[in-house]
């Protein structure tokens, strides 16, 4: 490089060292400041925020959709570990996929991927009680070192927050399911005002419950005037439906897909502030 015809640093081709020519001729040496600008400069990146997912194995709504909620952080991600889930019924066969030990087992290939926190993206304590998902992370922080958290827990963590006692379920369960959600909730104090459920018990055929269907069953509920609507599971289309749910009826919608993500990035120290697009309840603190 020439300034002023005085060759600056070392020449190229000789590597003869000129910064005494350059001090002579009266020229500051070449900083970092004077070559890159201020605000090209590299600076230190904030490091990955890594999200594992534990998910229904005939589940296909919930990975898109975490995804794509995600993807509206920087520096996110989100990745899935499947045990084997396919009928939600209350007979001994359907309520024993919900053991423990193969959960544990798919929260421990998550481990192995070092994400920052591990959320069970189901909703299986709405029937079982509170107390199974409470035990669940417990065990899941024990075995693998991680903070875990669940949609269900989440999910009420929101509705403490903004001291919610009327809520309206919407779900695709059979009767008897959702009269164990509705008990369970009662027994904590919150009424469910109204309800909706489609009597479907096969997990794979709750993601093909067309989004227009869902939003008429919250119009259907709205009117009860509930505090808040929650689409109780994470095989339902809903949780895109949440800013024009609101526009409409006026009633925060709390889709347990999108509360997963919300307990996950309060448990990795990240603000949900920060998901923009998709509901009320990220703003929620």
């Amino acid at each position: 490089m020439v300034v002023n015809k005085v060759n600056v640093g070392y020449s190229v081709n000789t590597y003869v060292d000129n910064r005494d020519a350059l001090k002579n001729a009266g020229i500051p040496p070449l900083t970092e400041d004077r070559v890159i600008p201020s605000a090209h400069r590299t600076r230190p990146m904030p490091p990955p925020i890594r999200l594992g997912v534990l998910t229904p194995s005939s589940n296909t709504a919930l990975e898109p959709l975490t995804s794509a909620l995600v993807a509206t952080l920087p520096d996110a991600s989100a990745h899935f570990s499947r045990f084997k889930v396919t009928e939600i019924a209350l007979s001994d066969r359907a309520l024993g996929q919900f053991d423990d030990s193969k959960i544990l087992a798919a929260a421990e290939l998550l481990a192995d991927a070092k994400v920052d926190v591990i959320g069970w993206s189901g909703t299986s304590s709405g029937w079982l009680g509170f107390d199974a998902d409470r035990r669940l992370v417990e065990r899941i922080r024990e075995r693998t070192g991680i903070p875990a958290t669940t949609a269900v827990l989440a999910l009420n963590e929101l509705l403490a927050l903004r001291g919610i006692t009327r809520l309206a379920l919407v779900t695709p369960y059979t009767a008897d399911v959702q009269q164990r959600i509705v008990d369970n909730y009662r027994a904590i104090g919150i009424e469910v005002v109204a309800e909706r459920h489609l009597g479907i018990c096969v997990n794979h055929d709750f993601a093909l419950v067309e989004p227009a269907q869902l939003h008429a069953m919250m119009r259907e509920v709205a009117a009860a005037k509930p505090q808040a609507i929650t689409t109780f599971c994470t095989n339902l289309r809903a949780a895109p439906l949440a800013e024009a749910v609101e526009a409409e009826l006026g009633i925060p919608l709390l889709d347990t897909v999108s509360t997963t993500v919300w307990g996950q990035l309060r448990a990795a120290g990240a603000d949900p502030a920060a998901v923009l697009g998709w509901g009320q309840l990220f703003g929620w603190r």
